[in-house]
């Protein structure tokens, strides 16, 4: 399963715009982790794509576009209020000022610019702050190879701050002969337990839905409380599941 956290947010500013990355035999979609291989002809509704026009027009099917996508992150990963959400939607469909002051029923046209003018302050913000850290990246040696947290992940905090180094350290301790050879115990710790569930989410493909008798049996073939794992699925974001539990699947 790609590590689509990763790869959004290690991918350049062109690169999440367009929502998608190049890679050396392939598409990478940044937005769900889908793959479209080069050379080979897609097709869509009596009309075929190469790969990378039916990567555009993957995302633009399936999420719509990258900018509803980004908006549509969690405060976050974005910074962005509820209510800067609503203006930028807006503004992004090309509303007037007086527009968008109807539809949101809020001030005035003059509240709207001011709106405007603070979000434009926010992103000279973000500028600096991007060459700022992207200035020290070339200088910092020292600096850990840190594990971006998953983009559902319910509450990012000290669990997360957590190495690669670290992070293998901890399967290997806890899955040994690798996860074919089954959980030996389940961790005491939080971090070692998000190690570990982020690893046996590994077992799961993304786009398939599992009834709850099949994903048990696949838990289980590891770890027999398979429940217990189940529920730190759910608790840390990576696995959804319809609310009578008769499907789960991976969270894109």
């Amino acid at each position: 399963m790609p590590d689509i956290s990763a790869s959004l947010w290690e991918a350049s500013l062109e690169e999440i715009k367009k929502g998608y990355r190049e890679e050396s035999e392939s598409f990478l979609c940044l937005l769900c982790g889908e793959k479209f291989d080069k050379g080979i002809v897609y097709p869509y509704e009596n009309l075929l794509y190469e790969a990378e026009r039916y990567t555009r027009l993957h995302i633009e099917r399936s999420h719509s576009s990258v900018f509803d996508y980004l908006l549509g992150l969690d405060k976050k990963w974005t910074g962005v209020t509820e209510h800067q959400s609503q203006l930028l939607r807006l503004f992004y469909q090309g509303m007037a000022d007086k527009e968008v002051q109807a539809e949101l029923g809020i001030g005035s046209a003059s509240t709207i610019r001011h709106h405007r003018f603070a979000l434009k302050e926010k992103e000279r913000q973000a500028k600096a702050f991007l060459a700022v850290m992207e200035l020290l990246r070339e200088k910092d040696r020292y600096a850990p190879a840190f594990i971006p947290p998953h983009i559902h992940a319910s509450m990012v905090d000290d669990r997360y701050a957590i190495t690669e180094e670290e992070q293998q350290k901890i399967v290997d301790k806890f899955l040994p002969n690798g996860i074919e050879g089954g959980l030996v115990k389940f961790p005491p710790k939080e971090k070692q337990r998000l190690a570990v569930i982020r690893e046996i989410s590994k077992l799961l493909k993304a786009g398939i839905v599992y009834s709850e008798k099949e994903l048990n049996s696949i838990i289980e073939s590891i770890y027999e409380d398979y429940a217990l794992i189940r529920r730190y699925l759910i608790e840390y974001g990576l696995l959804d599941r319809k609310a009578d539990g008769s499907a789960y699947w991976l969270k894109r």
